[in-house]
C-alpha cells in the first residue's frame, strides 16, 4: 500500500505506451505488478525473466525472479537477464535512467498506463501483437469488454464516494483518472477527484465536511471493515451509521489491470446496495 501511496504522489502524468510488434521469442522484465498481469493476460507470462517484489499474481508470478521493489530497481540485474522488453507502469527518475542504459542494446521500455478502463482490453490486445500471442490477448480483452460493458451503476442521481487508502495517516484518491473512471461507470463521483495530487493526505475534519454517501475501504478484510466502522462512526460520519461502508480487495483496486475489472464489478453492486438502503 505505501508503494501505490508514493507511486500516485510522484505521478505527473497518465500515458498509454504504444506497442508495436517485435521478437518472436521475447525475454520480458516487467517493473510493476500491473504489468506482470496484463503479460499473463496477453498470453505471455511464461516470456517474464524478471519482475519487482509485488508481483504475485498470477500465483506462478511468484516464482519469477526479482529485479527490485517497485520503486527502486537493480540496473545490473535486469541487464545481467538479457531483457527484449521492458515494461514498467509510469515513468520516473529510476525508469528514465534504466531506459538510457538500454536504448544502446535497442531494448525498449514501455508503460502500461491506463487512463479508463476501456483501456485496459486495449493494452492487452498491443502486447499480444507485440509478443506473438495475438489469439489469447483477442479472448482476454474480448471478455473484459464484455464485462465492462454489464457493469450495472446505482440509480441516479450519483452519490459521493470516499475510498480510504490509508487510515494512519488518512489518505485517499484524488486526481485519477482511471478509479474516477471507474466511479463514473458505477454510478458515483470522487469528492476529491479535483485534487492537484492522485494520493492527497486529508484530514478527518475534511471527510467529515464533506459527509460522502458511501465509504469504500481498501485495504479490506471483515476485521479492517468492522473497526472502521465503528471509528468512522464514532466521529459522526453518516455513511458509516447507516451502512453504507464498504471494503474492497487493494490489489483488485490499485493495479491498474485486468482485475481491476472485479473491482468495478465489486463497486457497482455496492453503489447500488447503498441506494437501496432506507
Amino acid at each position: 500500500m505505501r508503494r501505490r501511496i508514493l507511486g500516485l504522489a510522484a505521478a505527473t502524468c497518465l500515458c498509454i505506451g504504444t506497442v508495436h510488434a517485435t521478437e518472436a521469442s521475447p525475454r520480458i522484465i516487467t517493473l510493476a505488478p500491473n504489468a506482470t498481469e496484463l503479460v499473463y493476460a496477453a498470453g505471455a507470462g511464461a516470456d517474464i525473466v524478471g519482475t519487482v517484489l509485488s508481483s504475485d499474481y498470477p500465483p506462478e508470478a511468484r516464482t519469477i525472479p526479482r529485479v527490485g521493489d517497485g520503486i527502486q530497481f537493480s540496473e545490473e540485474s535486469i541487464l545481467a537477464l538479457r531483457p527484449t522488453l521492458v515494461i514498467g507502469w509510469q515513468p520516473s527518475d529510476v525508469t528514465r535512467s534504466l531506459a538510457q542504459r538500454l536504448a544502446p542494446l535497442g531494448v525498449p521500455l514501455i508503460y502500461t498506463n491506463p487512463k479508463s478502463l476501456d483501456d485496459i482490453p486495449q493494452l492487452i490486445r498491443d502486447l499480444g501483437a507485440r509478443l506473438g500471442t495475438q489469439r489469447t490477448a483477442e479472448d482476454t480483452a474480448r471478455d473484459l469488454e464484455r464485462r465492462i460493458r454489464a457493469l450495472r451503476p446505482a440509480p441516479p442521481p450519483p452519490q459521493t464516494v470516499f475510498i480510504e487508502i490509508s487510515a494512519d495517516p488518512l489518505y485517499t484518491l484524488g486526481r485519477d483518472p482511471l478509479t474516477n473512471d471507474l466511479l463514473a461507470r458505477c454510478g458515483g463521483v470522487n469528492p476529491y477527484a479535483d485534487s492537484t495530487i492522485p494520493a492527497p493526505q486529508i484530514s478527518v475534519e475534511s471527510v467529515l465536511h464533506l459527509n460522502p454517501q458511501v465509504l469504500i475501504l481498501s485495504p479490506s478484510g471483515h476485521d479492517t471493515l468492522a473497526a472502521r466502522r465503528a471509528w468512522w462512526a464514532q466521529h459522526g460520519l453518516a455513511a458509516a451509521r447507516t451502512g453504507r461502508i464498504y471494503a474492497i480487495d487493494p490489489d483488485q483496486l490499485h493495479r491498474p489491470g485486468p482485475r481491476l475489472v472485479a473491482a468495478a464489478e465489486t463497486i457497482c453492486a455496492d453503489l447500488r446496495d447503498s441506494r437501496a438502503r432506507p
